[in-house]
């Protein structure tokens, strides 16, 4: 994935000139760090985007032990150098505060949709599957792209098991349902949901960034729909074969979805003061609820859906776990690249400042845009949109209307940049893996990041001059 590429850019993040609202991670100063403490996270990206290419094998066999390797290899000098309550603290807060949070989403959005079972006899046709794909880029605003992802990933690759070129619809199903359609609610894509937290109107998203969205979706499934076509042609039609009526079995999980929308919707806006401490880390009482319910309804899944409709799904936590040992990985290793990132001039990452600030002091959007969605690509959206949220002054009412143009170049940077590569974003990985465990034979990290650059860099491009 082109860690090499990553550092340059990674390291030189923006200035706070245009923010006084930047909260830096306690006693901890970006502006102390040198570039050697990204160098773990560095290695992780890079372990993940190379090793399975040298040795696919013993990547699936040990990936959980390569990430805690780059974990404990920030970890140890980390505590001789800032001292061990320090990095106790840091790890503390990225696991319980962040990564905890992230996976429990992630674990109970999986879980349901995985007990929703699409029955019939679909054959995979450039028409149907551009139908699913604009589907789930519908639905993935209102119950999530990993909620979307999971619900519709296996009819889809049901739908091609007699396809011979499968890989490029689970690419456009990464860039559609994984990420372009989660840009109109705080509910769509975790960066947004941050934003939510932090004060945007719950439709912001939807009054401000449906004209892009809406574009750039439209010009994926065009583009999708003449490759497929091309390619189902070169094939030779597949033939149907018999099976059932088309029904939709596990709709008791449908209900259990609206339950974690509702969770997710409560946590942002009921906010009771009350907090439980853990190691010194205050985890707010709505959060705690949120992530208790999150976990009872993926449970209540696995007792009220049949047996047999997940063995038809083939559903396993292969996947879940995989992604759950790989981010828990770069939620550690990360934390010193975003407090460079929050240190701006003052740090080691603060070297384009004068690309994304006016002498005014006033942000310039269209690279604001481009540097967001670069660092969201590989860093994850989330922890990138809050570090520009942050850098462009923290105060959701300001960015709302004096700043709107810059809350809309940090919100489209952050939702459609993450498609670029299998980190940007968790479903892209969760997605990467359920169709590796159907037999398909995805692009390698860097393959993948080259096909999603070819057809969405052009795009983002025009997006970024025709709205900002």
């Amino acid at each position: 994935m082109g860690a090499a590429i990553l550092l340059p850019l990674a390291l030189a993040a923006p200035l706070t000139a245009f923010g006084a609202g930047l909260e830096p991670l306690p006693g901890l100063s970006g502006a102390n760090l040198s570039f050697v403490w990204a160098l773990p996270f560095a290695g992780l990206l890079l372990s993940i985007a190379i090793v399975p290419l040298v040795s696919a094998r013993f990547w699936h066999a040990h990936f959980g032990k390569v990430a805690a390797f780059w974990s404990l290899a920030l970890i140890a000098p980390f505590a001789v150098g800032f001292g061990s309550e320090l990095t106790i603290h840091h790890v503390v807060h990225a696991i319980v505060a962040e990564y905890f949070p992230f996976v429990v989403i992630l674990f109970a959005l999986y879980t349901i949709a995985g007990g929703i079972c699409v029955r019939g006899a679909f054959v995979g046709t450039p028409w149907l599957n551009t139908g699913i794909l604009a589907l789930g880029t519908t639905i993935a605003s209102v119950m999530g792209t990993t909620g979307a992802s999971m619900l519709l990933i296996r009819p889809l690759l049901t739908a091609n098991d007699a396809r011979r070129s499968k890989a490029h619809t689970i690419v456009f199903f990464i860039l559609l349902v994984g990420n372009v359609g989660g840009a109109l609610s705080p509910l769509g894509d975790p960066p947004l949901f941050i934003g939510f937290l932090k004060g945007v109107d719950f439709f912001w998203e939807l009054r401000n960034v449906s004209a892009p969205t809406v574009l750039l979706t439209l010009a994926l499934l065009s583009i999708y729909f003449v490759l497929d076509t091309v390619l189902y042609r070169k094939e030779g039609a597949p033939i149907a074969t018999a099976g059932p009526k088309f029904e939709i079995e596990g709709s008791i999980n449908f209900v259990l979805i609206a339950a974690v929308t509702a969770a997710v919707l409560m946590s942002g806006l009921w906010h009771p003061g009350i907090y439980l401490t853990v190691l010194d880390e205050r985890i707010p009482a709505e959060s705690v609820l949120r992530d208790i319910t999150l976990v009872a309804l993926a449970l209540a899944s696995l007792v009220l859906t049949r047996k047999e409709i997940r063995e038809h799904n083939a559903f396993h936590w292969g996947p879940i776990i995989e992604v759950a040992k790989l981010f828990a990985g770069i939620f550690i290793t990360v934390v010193p690249v975003l407090a460079m990132l929050s240190a701006g001039r003052e740090g080691a990452l603060g070297g384009l400042a004068s690309v994304l600030v006016d002498a005014a002091g006033e942000p310039k959007n269209l690279p604001l845009y481009w540097t967001t969605g670069v660092l969201s690509a590989f860093l994850d959206n989330a922890p990138t949109y809050l570090v520009f949220f942050n850098l462009a002054g923290g105060s959701a009412g300001e960015l709302m209307t004096a700043h709107n143009a810059t809350l809309k170049a940090i919100s489209m940077g952050a939702v459609y940049f993450g498609a670029l590569t299998y980190v940007g974003n968790a479903p892209n990985f969760m997605i990467k893996a359920v169709a590796e465990d159907r037999g398909i034979a995805m692009p390698s990290f860097f393959g993948y990041m080259l096909q999603a650059g070819v057809v969405m860099l052009p795009l983002l491009a025009l997006i970024g001059a025709l709205f900002l």
